[in-house]
């Protein structure tokens, strides 16, 4: 038999009992040196290729009383660490998304953690940002939500949140970290030295009188200081602004008939439907903004025959499966603010099984469990803060992927760009935004694909897309920026 210990040294308070032993606040200069050291101490965790999961009050303790280490900052429990470094090639770990997968402590928690993208060094600062604050101020402003939606509810929250808001009443050093931290990208590595000279200006200037000892940070933030320059301005998310936009997603054809209507009411589908199908086009994607309809239309769909409902349910389920017994398969659907929807269903597909779920929050566990059978995600809609998602068989994909965020997730797009998928699907609510990912089977000839935002549909840019042989493939309205 094996015995296993773990062997920790005896320490002092963690600072979240420090803080409430102090009536939930602490000093400006306790709180910067505070920074100071873990800013260093977490430089450290990072240098050795880990990131620590975990960073909140109760993993800082401080030396044991009466010593000469009870100033002195550690920080403790790796329970949840993981590399952000692959040893074998000493490169970045690969970017990924499991919205089903989060590790951490919901109050301090990046909004990455949140969606469940793999842990990089910018979590452990985010982390350390909220930290901070709490500590200064007593309270983070997601606090006091309950329910089994409360991850969703505080992740919505710390990303509506500004870094202006969230450190209204902090020194500004603060409101600089906390802006510069969650603008990092997944891979990027941060300058620590410049984090640590922000809190110069507001710690004592003899370190040896200093609340906390900060000789772990002083020397290495100096010399590592030197000789940096400026760097380029960044495009800063959180504003505490949020807003909604069309999202457009264009792929390269062959040269072909497109047509599409905007602002259309539902008196008037059948009319641009019926003057569609007359010149040889089918619906390919459809999509609603204000309860008006944008349709999109083209000669490229290879379906043969088509069918759609415009229903004041979302969705007509009883309608859907009699389509399927008529061997029609969903290629598109659409909801509206009011709940009502528009189901396109399609003769001409590969697809040989189909399965779909209405849910009130984003269903990737039921994704997941669908990918398993061999279904693949064919079309997403919205109507309100409902989700409806189709998956099929035979679908022609050999992988996908998710990206949902409360903006539009361009990091996390690119990045799955570069390894080699597209665009499948697209939907937003007005409080997040949800890209499917593929891999075809058969590599188009030319794979390029292009996305815009725009306040408007997108109908001039759509003209001069069509001038370059890129066609709208898919189109929603709602959150991208937050």
């Amino acid at each position: 038999n094996c015995l296993k210990m773990q062997v920790m040294d005896m320490l002092g308070l963690s600072l979240w009992d420090a803080c409430s032993n102090n009536s939930h606040t602490m000093s400006v200069e306790m709180v910067a040196c505070i920074a100071i050291e873990a800013i260093s101490i977490l430089e450290k965790v990072h240098s050795k290729g880990y990131v620590h999961g975990d960073v909140k009050p109760e993993n800082f303790l401080l030396g044991p009383p009466g010593t000469p280490e009870e100033k002195k900052l550690f920080l403790v429990d790796l329970g949840l660490a993981t590399k952000w470094k692959d040893r074998s090639t000493g490169h970045h770990v690969e970017y990924d998304q499991r919205p089903d997968i989060f590790r951490g402590t919901v109050r301090y928690a990046s909004v990455h953690a949140h969606l469940g993208r793999i842990g990089s060094r910018r979590d452990d600062l985010e982390s350390l940002a909220y930290t901070l604050v709490f500590l200064l101020r007593g309270r983070l402003p997601w606090q006091g939500y309950q329910g089994e939606n409360k991850g969703f509810l505080v992740c919505k929250k710390k990303m509506c949140t500004s870094p202006e808001s969230l450190c209204s009443f902090c020194p500004q050093p603060f409101k600089e970290f906390v802006e510069y931290v969650v603008n990092l990208k997944f891979d990027e590595e941060p300058n620590y030295a410049k984090c640590i000279s922000l809190f110069d200006s507001i710690v004592g200037p003899n370190p040896d009188i200093r609340p906390i000892n900060t000789d772990g940070a002083q020397k290495r933030g100096r010399i590592s200081l030197e000789g940096e320059t400026d760097e380029q301005p960044k495009k800063k998310v959180r504003m505490g602004m949020p807003a909604t936009q069309w999202i457009s997603v264009y792929n390269a054809r062959r040269p072909m008939k497109q047509r599409y209507h905007y602002n259309v009411a539902d008196s008037r589908l059948v009319q641009h439907i019926d003057k569609g199908n007359e010149d040889g086009l089918f619906i390919s994607c459809i999509s609603s903004c204000a309860n008006l309809w944008a349709l999109i239309m083209d000669a490229g769909t290879g379906f043969s025959s088509q069918v759609y409902e415009l229903s004041p349910h979302f969705l007509h389920k009883e309608w859907i499966m009699d389509q399927w017994d008529r061997n029609y398969y969903i290629t598109a659907l659409a909801g509206a603010n009011n709940g009502s929807s528009l189901v396109v269903m399609s003769k001409g597909t590969l697809y040989t099984q189909q399965s779909y779920k209405v849910s009130d929050t984003f269903p990737f566990k039921w994704i997941n469990k669908k990918w398993r059978d061999g279904f693949y995600v064919t079309s997403m809609a919205t109507a309100g803060n409902k989700w409806a998602i189709v998956m099929s068989r035979n679908a022609g994909f050999s992988e996908q992927v998710v990206e949902l965020d409360f903006l539009y997730p361009s990091e996390g797009v690119h990045k799955r760009w570069d390894s080699g998928y597209r665009i499948t699907a697209v939907a937003a609510t007005w409080d997040q935004t949800a890209l499917i990912l593929s891999v075809p089977r058969r590599k188009p000839t030319d794979e390029t694909q292009e996305t815009l935002r725009t306040s408007a549909f997108p109908s001039q840019h759509v003209k001069e897309k069509w001038s370059k042989n890129l066609y709208l493939a898919s189109v929603c309205y709602g959150r991208t920026v937050s």
